[in-house]
């Protein structure tokens, strides 16, 4: 029996590492409307148009959130070519919901699974309620963004599925990067599946899109560690898959 996902198992994730949000989210309405009848009257309707927006604007990215992750083909993969007998490094950020699914669709595939979770450096309480949901898998290896405990050119390639932006220092990020490119082999790929801060997250997502690292960010990263962009894929409006490869020589 395949591996699947459960029926909104996404937006309810998102809810359920999130409900701080959503709760002082939720009250701010409440509150703007009721205390909105106490107004002058010329105010009234602005509280409450101000009320309605930000209910529309959580609706909007909740809504966003399930096309995502729960409708759309993300888990499917539908980017990667086939990697059975292949050696693959799967990169995590203290929350893994892709190893199984790689497992269970490349039967044949090499995974080693790395999670590079460190609640002294990634601190935000979302990742924590994350990680105490779904415990690391057993043969998950816990490393370091500074120096991965793997030989050179170890791997075919490399997967960071919505992992890698939990790094929000650009030194940290680059050197992360660094020891990416050099586990991989000479000519395999890392391929980088991340939302971006762009317009198209920014509508779903109003101020959460910060979250995110924009186009420029990465392919500022990618440039300092010599990687090249062979193909840059849109699995959807919100999420943007860059392929890499090492410009020409191995590290």
């Amino acid at each position: 029996m395949g591996v699947g996902r459960k029926p909104l198992q996404g937006v309810l994730n998102i809810v359920c590492f999130n409900w701080h949000f959503y709760l002082i989210a939720g009250l701010t309405i409440i509150s703007s409307g009721v205390f909105s009848f106490f107004m002058p009257e010329r105010f009234q309707m602005l509280a409450l148009l101000g009320a309605v927006a930000a209910g529309c604007a959580i609706s909007v990215s909740l809504l966003a959130s399930c096309y995502v992750y729960d409708v759309s083909d993300l888990y499917q993969f539908p980017w990667l070519p086939s990697l059975n007998k292949k050696s693959v490094l799967n990169v995590n950020a203290g929350f893994d919901e892709t190893s199984l699914l790689l497992q269970d669709k490349y039967t044949s595939i090499d995974l080693k699974i790395c999670d590079f979770y460190d609640p002294q450096k990634h601190t935000e309480v979302s990742i924590k309620r994350a990680r105490k949901a779904y415990p690391p898998l057993e043969k998950s290896v816990a490393v370091s963004t500074e120096k991965l405990p793997f030989a050179d050119h170890s791997f075919d390639c490399a997967l960071a599925v919505l992992s890698v932006h939990e790094i929000r220092n650009d030194r940290e990020r680059v050197q992360f990067f660094k020891e990416l490119a050099r586990v991989i082999k000479p000519h395999g790929q890392i391929m980088v599946t991340e939302h971006l801060r762009d317009f198209s997250n920014f509508a779903a997502y109003t101020i959460g899109f910060f979250h995110f690292h924009s186009r420029a960010t990465w392919l500022d990263t990618f440039e300092e560690v010599d990687l090249t962009v062979k193909r840059e894929i849109k699995t959807t409006p919100l999420i943007t898959t860059f392929l890499l490869e090492k410009k020409g020589h191995p590290f």
